[in-house]
């Protein structure tokens, strides 16, 4: 028997709004603005759904909840990444660890790392530690420099097991 692994990224980015809640990694963060989506837009959420179908090689996001989608409208993202997370268990996958960095200018995410690191390894199946989490900013530079919106970065380790 051995263990087979696979690394998967992906990357997400939505405008900045009025009259949105902000979701960072399934966590209502205070802010005066939210991100623009079909869904709740948790930038966070939705690259590490991305990272996770890329290495279990189940497509992308859009393919599973098109944007077009009413049943998505409005979907919180810790549901679509207990979807993500349980269509790669299907193939007989389970998520080792990952790693997010969320890029926006404002607010600091300090504060609520630990709670979103908890509410991600609750759905992964894993413990705090092996959920990796940064925040950085875009230096001034381009429309997230100036604030209009934020993007995420995630890397995920799936492993699995030939029997």
């Amino acid at each position: 028997m051995s263990t087979r692994l696979r690394i998967g990224q992906g990357y997400d980015v939505h405008r900045l709004a009025p009259g949105r809640r902000l979701m960072l990694g399934g966590e209502q963060i205070p802010f005066e603005l939210g991100l623009e989506g079909h869904s709740d837009a948790d930038v966070l959420l939705h690259a590490l759904c991305d990272a996770i179908l890329g290495a279990a090689g189940l497509g992308d996001i859009g393919r599973l909840f098109p944007p077009g989608d009413p049943r998505w409208k409005d979907a919180a993202g810790v549901e679509l990444l207990t979807i993500v997370v349980e269509a790669a268990r299907q193939r007989g996958w389970r998520v080792i660890n990952c790693d997010l960095t969320l890029v926006a200018e404002a607010p600091r995410i300090a504060p609520y790392s630990a709670a979103i690191r908890a509410r991600i390894a609750a759905v992964l199946g894993v413990g705090a530690e092996e959920v990796g989490l940064k925040a950085t900013t875009h230096e001034g530079l381009g429309a997230l420099g100036r604030g209009e919106g934020m993007a995420a970065l995630a890397v995920a380790l799936l492993g699995g097991v030939d029997g």
